[in-house]
């Protein structure tokens, strides 16, 4: 299938927000009817020692039971349309179950990363009044189910707590069980893509600021991968990707529901499991963060994966993409998809003849890029700061607004329909193109997990005096943490006491019996 046949055969209805745009759920449904005993969803191959559950494997009509069990859970626990409820789980089909059957009665998501713990979750759930949260028992050794109850408990709009897996604790829901009961009670929805679907949390200059979207705004981003990837109808995509995000979202249940195909999950990241779980299946397209797939074509990614042909590698870091390692594989494509937190992204797809990353121009983008005619996806442009911002079907101009005036002030704020992603950036004056040059001032990103740098200084004053913990610079994920104490040990109870994650909180792990980490 060619690039212009592919953006023929979706539907890009969102980039018009129709009152017909299809909504998720509308998505699953369509390949539903057409082949329900196709398979859709693949487990980890280690799923039993992430989760501590069998691994699974769903055709669609199978995932369409257990997301109608889910979603009549839901409905008989109360939560009526429009209920915000926050989710916590791993790279499983779990994810995939729970966010669509969510979906089918109208429910809003709030996705929670899991290296969020208590102190962050009690934040979120408070400024979204989300009514119910879903989590896993256990995620590689940590009991995520006592990390939501206690954050239940701080949280005054919840009431409902419910999980996978088994020992959850008293007053935890198994939907594990409701899955089995198959209950059919359902409600009815007009599925219309303009409807609110998703609020996740971005960290700016600002602070931490939640930002909604609806439907359109999701297949928006996931048309903006497929569609410059290529990606094939009735594809068998393999994501390790951490989906607790917009992008994760997008590049993980987007993308497989407008493919119609198969999506094989990976808990990242587990190299043999990975390599051993793409060729069970015989997948052809790998989604993963970018630096993971340039070691991996480094490594002769090719002839350990001899059915790929497709990777779209993410970029959190997207001031690297430009003095990045050239692509290798002749016969692999790679698609850079540039991420700018949860505000938005863009997809460019690698030259053929060297590999090296496609000059990216101010202006309207289509999806794909060279194709005549085809679909707006977005809009770049460079501020008058100096920084790059975006605009477009996805992007949420409102949740980036700047404060309104005090009410005394006689002077209008200036009009924006652009959101400034705070990157700066620069237009390079031979080839037109744009240079991202530097990440946002003040903001410190740990993989995918983003957060103020005055949030380090105020953790270390927490410590007492002689505590010391920074942020490192790091080619593969940003920053690194660092920290040193008088008692390792006890900072780390501390930190952890303050319901902190742990990347604070291993900051400070011994090493050969020395103070620093």
């Amino acid at each position: 299938m060619t690039r212009s046949d592919r953006s023929d055969a979706t539907d890009v209805e969102p980039v018009n927000q129709s009152i017909t745009s299809p909504t998720l759920d509308t998505l699953f449904k369509r390949t539903l009817a057409r082949q329900p005993e196709a398979l859709a969803l693949v487990d980890p191959l280690n799923k039993q020692r992430i989760t501590g559950q069998t691994r699974k494997r769903l055709t669609y009509a199978q995932a369409d039971r257990a997301i109608s069990a889910i979603a009549a859970h839901f409905v008989e626990s109360g939560l009526p349309a429009n209920t915000v409820i926050a989710v916590q789980l791993p790279g499983t089909i779990e994810f995939a179950l729970t966010v669509l059957a969510a979906y089918r009665v109208g429910l809003v998501v709030v996705p929670l990363p899991l290296l969020w713990r208590q102190a962050e979750l009690t934040s979120v759930l408070n400024r979204t009044a989300a009514r119910a949260i879903v989590t896993c028992g256990r995620i590689d050794g940590v009991s995520y189910a006592d990390i939501a109850m206690n954050a239940a408990a701080e949280a005054f709009s919840i009431r409902h707590v419910c999980g996978f897996g088994s020992d959850l604790p008293e007053g935890m829901a198994s939907l594990d069980q409701a899955i089995l009961q198959d209950s059919r009670t359902s409600r009815p929805m007009i599925q219309d893509g303009r409807k609110p679907a998703l609020i996740s949390f971005d960290v700016t200059s600002d602070g931490f600021r939640p930002v909604p979207r609806a439907h359109f705004g999701l297949i928006a981003g996931g048309l903006a991968m497929s569609l410059e990837s290529d990606l094939p109808q009735g594809a068998t995509i393999l994501s390790a990707f951490a989906p607790m995000s917009f992008a994760g979202i997008c590049a993980s249940l987007v993308t497989w529901l407008l493919s119609g195909g198969t999506l094989v999950v990976h808990h990242p990241f587990d190299e043999e499991a990975f390599e051993t779980q793409f060729n069970d299946h015989g997948c052809d397209t790998l989604i993963a963060p970018a630096q993971l797939a340039l070691r991996l074509d480094e490594r002769g990614l090719s002839e350990r994966l001899p059915t790929l042909r497709n990777v779209i590698g993410l970029w959190r870091m997207p001031e690297q993409v430009a003095s990045s390692a050239h692509w290798t594989s002749g016969r692999v494509t790679l698609t850079d998809v540039y991420l700018f937190g949860e505000a938005g992204l863009f997809g460019a797809r690698r030259t053929a003849e060297d590999g090296s990353p496609a000059p990216i121009k101010p202006g309207p983008h289509s999806a794909p890029r060279e194709a005549p005619g085809a679909s707006i996806a977005g809009e770049i442009l460079l501020t008058p700061k100096g920084t790059l911002g975006l605009r477009g079907p996805m992007v949420p101009v409102a949740a980036y607004a700047p404060p309104p005036p005090p009410g005394d002030s006689l002077i209008a704020p200036p009009p924006r329909d652009f959101v400034d992603t705070e990157y700066a950036a620069r237009i390079d004056r031979v080839t037109g193109a744009v240079n991202i040059t530097a990440p946002p001032s003040g903001v410190m990103t740990v993989g995918g997990y983003r957060f103020l740098a005055q949030e380090l200084q105020e953790w270390s004053r927490r410590l007492g005096q002689g505590a010391l913990l920074t942020a490192l610079p790091d080619r593969l994920s940003g920053h690194r943490l660092a920290g040193r104490a008088q008692d390792n040990a006890r900072a780390r109870d501390a930190l952890t006491e303050l319901g902190l994650n742990p990347l604070m909180v291993e900051a400070f792990r011994d090493r050969s019996g020395t103070a620093t980490s």
